[in-house]
């Protein structure tokens, strides 16, 4: 393992653990965290299409909250675009398993995609005991390894026996995915010959937002993730498919809380790149200004 770099500025120093191959749930994506400083971590959420799901698995507790003042600890779920979202807490013996779940997985898996939406919730009233359980099963867990198939499993279970999305909402999640957002609803309609009407009500009560607003959120994270790699506002604007650099700003600004040069040195797309990243199979090595990152092969 090579020595950790420095990190942007504010970042918590976290070593991050990844699957050392992708799971056998399609739309499900895992990542370890354990903390490589003894500071206090308070890190503003840039929002992403998926639903996550916290297990804390560290001696102290690491809060997560929103702009309206929710928080939730120990098992937390975020659904899509939460406003505001914050971890706080101290980094000091943290470790946690992050989940991301897309939305027609989420469907079976929560089962309460449209009470979800933009709000945080606790685990334990979706999966009642079995959310303590799991999380004591991953807790006892030896290794990274062990935990992703103990939550693995714990997932399949749950897809298994929840119900699935209308194939018709799944194929305009894929067609919005595809196209990073700029698909047209009526274009989506016209192909599934539906109402917009229908389309709106059945998208919204299974995924938890309009798809529209959706559509949004992918195009975002499109742009959030080309702003921190770099590129200039309006090369992102021009790419991303907004209407000009105004636009992407107010985007922006109306999902993260921030001008698109906050976005570009967010310190959670610091961690985010390493953990997710975006159309390239898991790193075992650290790219210089983030945080280090293993394969749970790897990991020892």
């Amino acid at each position: 393992m090579r020595p950790a770099e420095p990190a942007r500025a504010g970042t918590p120093r976290w070593k991050i653990t990844v699957p050392p191959r992708p799971g056998r749930l399609p739309g499900v994506v895992m990542a370890g965290f354990s903390d490589q400083a003894n500071e206090f971590a308070d890190v503003a959420l840039v929002p992403h299409p998926a639903v996550t799901v916290i297990f804390d698995l560290g001696d102290r507790p690491f809060v997560v909250e929103d702009g309206r003042g929710a928080r939730q600890r120990e098992r937390v779920v975020a659904g899509l675009a939460p406003d505001g979202a914050r971890g706080r807490g101290l980094a000091r013996s943290s470790e946690c398993l992050q989940l991301r779940l897309s939305p027609i997985v989420a469907h079976a898996v929560l089962g309460a995609s449209s009470e979800l939406g933009g709000t945080l919730a606790a685990l334990d009233d979706l999966w009642g005991r079995d959310a303590v359980r799991t999380q004591e099963r991953l807790r006892a867990a030896r290794s990274w390894d062990d935990r992703f198939a103990i939550a693995e499993a714990a997932l399949a279970r749950r897809v298994d026996a929840g119900r699935a999305v209308d194939p018709e909402v799944a194929f305009s999640w894929r067609r919005m995915v595809a196209t990073g957002g700029r698909v047209r609803v009526e274009r989506l309609v016209a192909e599934l010959g539906w109402s917009r009407k229908r389309l709106w009500s059945r998208f919204r009560a299974q995924v938890g937002l309009t798809p529209k607003r959706v559509a949004q959120l992918i195009r975002f994270d499109h742009a959030a993730r080309r702003l921190a790699a770099g590129h200039s506002a309006a090369l992102v604007a021009a790419e991303s498919g907004y209407a000009d650099q105004s636009h992407l700003h107010r985007d922006v600004m109306a999902f993260a809380g921030m001008t698109p040069a906050g976005v570009a040195v967010s310190p959670f797309l610091a961690l985010d790149d390493v953990a997710w990243p975006a159309g390239r199979s898991p790193r075992s090595t650290m790219s210089p200004g983030r945080p280090d990152a293993h394969r749970a092969s790897d990991a020892p």
